[in-house]
């Protein structure tokens, strides 16, 4: 059945937009005149690509969703009803997905539904974590301060995998451009050598037999190497597919040289910030453990904060498992410590995620000093090697004919 956007006015002047499923175009605006809408614009949107975005797409781009959350508090601040509000942000919202949630959220709270309810109709969109806490502020009547406090989380976790990224980036590609220029000197390069070899009948230094062997395994074996890196993929897949094999792949993370200390850092700094934000906004502790174990996005600290939840439930405090975890420095179990005595677990929380969120910071800017050259070093070294072990026979053939 067609599904078509519309604009409209109420009798009472007031502007509607959203989407109406009917047989027809002329059916679907006989359905609204019979709601009391007086049309603006109707169109049809079942064959469009951004009808089923919201089912087959990814999430909203973060930045996006921080643009969404500061701007929808601004107007509830403001005093706008949130009906308004929202007739205001899918007006003004840019992201496709986004909009078009907003659309129907839109519809639900006019047809009488609480705002997290009507978002959490689309999951794909928001969050499990922010919907809960659109849920506390609108039971506690402050939802503008939640909303700009969610803004808050999502922009700094933002930054914190922004940097993580810039951090992989370069030297992925790098690794990705020496592998090429490698398999380039092999295939096209080496070979040319082959014939003047074997015409000298020489004996090679190993080095040279070496580079010779691969270049012949590459030209003639290629299917070989890519079977194996096709099963390596395939096993990769497999493994990761069960919760144990995602367990591990997560706890593998945090024991990568040089680069699982960041992760690792950055996965304390945001289950820190996601739980000291459920906290503060008023969801029950234990509650704020289990959505946090879902939304943290690592299993090895899911399993920590699982361990609490049931530690809680049985009296005893909540930095035993932590402790016990053998994951966090000692610092991290010291804050989480004060705040259960002091009662200002969400503020040691907040503190122990702006560290480690500027610690992820400051050591991304150390190892993209120390990663970079060392990667550039290695790659000329490989790549020098080769066209060594390839010109240094012909230097001793060149002093052998002299003489």
């Amino acid at each position: 059945m067609p599904n078509y956007y519309y604009e409209a006015v109420t009798d009472s002047g007031k502007r509607m937009c959203g989407f109406h499923r009917s047989l027809s175009k002329q059916a679907a605006i006989h359905d609204l005149k019979a709601k009391g809408y007086a049309i603006r614009s109707i169109q049809e949107k079942a064959g469009s690509i951004w009808s089923t975005e919201l089912e087959l797409g990814k999430a909203v781009k973060l930045e996006h969703f921080v643009i969404f959350c500061r701007q929808l508090a601004t107007l509830i601040r403001a005093g706008i009803q949130i009906d308004r509000s929202l007739e205001i942000m899918v007006e003004q919202t840019k992201a496709k997905k986004l909009k078009l949630s907003l659309v129907q959220v839109l519809e639900q709270v006019l047809a009488g539904n609480p705002l997290s309810k009507a978002m959490g109709e689309h999951p794909r969109v928001f969050p499990e974590m922010f919907i809960n806490m659109v849920a506390s502020g609108e039971t506690g009547g402050h939802l503008d301060d939640v909303l700009d406090r969610m803004a808050e989380s999502y922009e700094k976790e933002n930054e914190t995998v922004q940097k993580v990224r810039s951090a992989m980036t370069y030297p992925i590609l790098l690794i990705i451009v020496a592998i090429g220029v490698v398999i380039f000197l092999l295939i096209q390069i080496v070979p040319t050598f082959v014939s003047l070899f074997n015409d000298q009948g020489e004996q090679l230094p190993w080095i040279t037999r070496l580079i010779l062997g691969a270049s012949d395994f590459v030209v003639n074996s290629w299917w070989m190497i890519g079977i194996a890196m096709a099963g390596f993929l395939l096993m990769g897949k497999v493994a990761l597919s069960t919760e144990q094999g995602k367990y591990y792949g997560d706890l593998l993370k945090f024991k990568l040289p040089i680069f699982g200390v960041v992760f690792k850092k950055a996965a304390i700094a945001r289950m820190a910030r996601t739980m000291s934000s459920l906290y503060v906004s008023g969801v029950a502790i234990v509650q704020s453990l289990d959505i946090t174990g879902r939304v943290v996005g690592n299993r090895v600290l899911a399993k920590v904060l699982q361990e609490s939840r049931h530690s809680l439930q049985q009296g005893e405090l909540l930095s035993t498992p932590f402790a016990a975890s053998k994951l966090f420095p000692a610092m991290v179990i010291q804050m989480i410590m004060v705040g259960e005595e002091t009662g200002q677990l969400d503020k040691m929380l907040a503190k122990v995620a702006d560290f480690f969120e500027a610690d992820v910071n400051h050591s991304v800017d150390r190892l993209k000093a120390v990663v970079e050259p060392v990667l550039l070093l290695l790659i000329s070294i490989v790549v020098g090697g080769i066209v060594a072990a390839v010109i240094s026979p012909m230097f001793a053939m060149y002093q052998n004919y002299l003489k």
